[in-house]
């Protein structure tokens, strides 16, 4: 009698994941050695995309994949996660494949682990820049002159924080961002002469205030705004910033933070990511952009 189930794990079908399956992610991420991060689970099942293979066993989730479109310019590929259970037998692969084949013709960029990258190689991915982990407690030190103010974001700067936000990051990430006054503990805005010319955020993880977004005008005005939110917790800081903005990465490790894991920006599809590289500090989460 022909059987039902797959030939093998990988055989096994994908399906659209919805809020419901929020605690089953968090297992994953647990089985994975990752914190449960609930919280991030939920901005990422409301604001995106997300994908799933249940365990042929019964055993909740096998693997999930988060996509974050910005329209027809970019879409943000995150949470590739594989059960230890099913790793290495092709599952991470095939639900890339179905991925790619439901977001088309439209550029991918994801942020890759040194584990996950060979894959991505092998599916078109390039390497177009990496990031550095920042984590610790913020002591300030050396001049921190600068002509902006930083002040807590208010109802009325959502329109014009979401027209800078689609100056830096060349798409338009409203549907994200309209999220993140309920998503974030803290928002902060960086004011010269009444022009908004930053904003950065804090939410939680894993013990941890993750800041993210952090778009600056340079580098001065990134610093006030870190400093202003270091200044409402008293939990360490976590954040993953462009290597290329060297000058801020020397001031995190004057200001005793210290330097984690590095991870590897791709895309596909594209020569680079779209908007102004110069003015984005850091993403919202390496999940998303």
């Amino acid at each position: 009698m022909p059987s039902s189930l797959p030939r093998s794990p990988a055989d096994s079908p994908v399906r659209r994941l919805t809020p419901g399956d929020l605690v089953a992610c968090a297992d994953l991420c647990e089985d994975r050695g990752w914190s449960r991060d609930e919280h991030r689970w939920g901005l990422l099942l409301a604001a995106g995309t997300a994908y799933g293979m249940d365990d042929p066993g019964g055993k909740g989730l096998m693997a999930t994949c988060v996509v974050t479109s910005y329209g027809s310019r970019l879409a943000a590929i995150g949470m590739l996660l594989v059960a230890k259970r099913y790793a290495r037998q092709g599952i991470g692969r095939r639900l890339m494949d179905h991925v790619m084949a439901e977001t088309g013709d439209t550029p991918l960029s994801l942020y890759a682990t040194s584990a996950g990258r060979p894959l991505y190689e092998q599916l078109g991915f390039t390497t177009v820049g990496r990031t550095e982990r920042i984590t610790g407690i913020l002591r300030p030190t050396g001049d921190r002159s600068s002509t902006v103010s930083v002040r807590p974001a208010a109802a009325e700067d959502l329109r014009t924080l979401v027209q800078l936000d689609a100056e830096v990051f060349g798409t338009d990430r409203t549907h994200v961002l309209t999220r993140l006054p309920a998503y974030a503990d803290h928002i902060r805005v960086a004011e010269d002469g009444g022009d908004l010319v930053g904003y950065a955020a804090t939410w939680p993880s894993a013990g941890t205030q993750v800041i993210g977004p952090l778009i600056a005008r340079d580098t001065a005005t990134a610093r006030e705004l870190v400093t202003s939110l270091a200044g409402t917790t008293d939990h360490p800081l976590r954040t993953d910033v462009d290597a290329r903005h060297s000058e801020l990465l020397d001031w995190f490790k004057e200001c005793g933070l210290q330097f984690g894991p590095t991870t590897t920006l791709m895309v596909r599809g594209a020569l680079g990511l779209p908007g102004d590289w110069s003015r984005r500090y850091a993403p919202l989460t390496v999940a998303m952009g």
